[in-house]
């Protein structure tokens, strides 16, 4: 009987406003002349009478649906055509990151492969409306807006907090597909063995920039995954954010401006997080060992959980099999 190909999936999964781009839900209230300055704090006066941060700017966004009021008839069509608009606000090194991460993977492993996902509190519809998210993104899970029979958004659909940020989390790990999700939110309690699911939380990268990621942050470092914060120094209060929420309590491994590309601190190590994964998980398979491969689309037959593959515990072998995967990447990496 011939050997049956698996493939290994590493994830990285992505917040998304001030995460892959400026605030989208800030630009489409400037859009239809709605002051973010008097907006989010009106948001914030909600949250204080007891709402959840997302159900409060929410509420806010369909008090200004309707006739005579900013966003007219607002429907989910006009915000993904909004978010098709944004192609251009991308951070530095995107979208082209994605597509590079793929190639070099492809080039310096074999089975496995790269897959993206956004679990935001964000607007779904933008997202879904943005033609390099649906290009490149596996899953996105983020709020919706409930239309009434005219078309026109009335209702909160789906109102993702930060702590029903790591259901998707789970989702991911456990290889749920989203559809079935949609049907049965229940799906992410099955119990699924560690051994059993499709992405182990090694293989999980996570990127926020704010309070609403804390959760997940630690939630992927508690599995054996990796978080990376991102931050804009030029603003003194996600600078002191920085410092004291993220890096002075571990939550992550470092706090690193948006910027994607080869040269930036954050592209860069990225991509080197991802390929000494992937060397990890092909020397796991070289060794002899029980490998994390899977099929693409059933449950895995992964190693025991928590397994080390530090340099301490390697052998001879391994750890020059780990440098030569090194030395093969930053080769390609002053090739491209």
């Amino acid at each position: 009987m011939s050997e049956i190909t698996t493939t290994d999936i590493i994830a990285i999964v992505f917040d998304f406003d001030d995460t892959l781009m400026p605030d989208s839900t800030s630009k489409l209230l400037r859009q239809d002349s709605i002051k973010p300055e008097e907006f989010w704090p009106a948001a914030g006066a909600l949250i204080k009478e007891g709402y959840d941060q997302p159900c409060a700017y929410l509420r806010l966004l369909l008090d200004n649906v309707g006739p005579g009021k900013p966003f007219g008839e607002l429907k989910n069509s006009d915000l993904r055509a909004f978010g098709a608009s944004l192609e251009p606000d991308f951070f530095a090194g995107l979208p082209d990151f994605f597509q590079d991460l793929r190639d070099q993977i492809a080039q310096n492993f074999r089975n496995i492969q790269i897959e993206f996902y956004i679990v935001s509190g964000g607007l779904q519809e933008i997202m879904q409306g943005n033609p390099t998210v649906r290009k490149y993104f596996a899953g996105i899970h983020a709020c919706q807006l409930g239309e009434d029979q005219s078309g026109a958004v009335r209702y909160i659909k789906r109102s993702v907090t930060f702590t029903e940020k790591t259901r998707y989390l789970f989702e991911i790990n456990k290889g749920v597909k989203q559809a079935e999700s949609a049907l049965n939110p229940f799906l992410v309690n099955e119990d699924i063995p560690q051994d059993k699911r499709r992405i182990p939380f090694k293989n999980i990268v996570y990127v926020g920039d704010g309070m609403t990621d804390i959760p997940c942050f630690s939630t992927v470092k508690l599995f054996g995954g990796q978080a990376f914060g991102v931050f804009d120094p030029s603003n003194p209060e996600k600078t002191k954010q920085a410092m004291q929420k993220f890096l002075v309590p571990r939550r992550v491994i470092g706090m690193y401006e948006p910027h994607y590309g080869r040269s930036h601190a954050l592209g860069a190590l990225l991509r080197m997080w991802i390929t000494n994964r992937a060397a990890e998980i092909q020397v796991n398979s070289a060794g002899g060992g029980k490998a994390t491969r899977r099929r693409k689309d059933c449950p895995p037959e992964l190693s025991k959980e928590g397994t080390s593959l530090s340099a301490h515990s390697r052998s001879p072998r391994e750890n020059c099999c780990l440098k030569q995967h090194s030395q093969r990447w930053d080769r390609n990496r002053s090739h491209t």
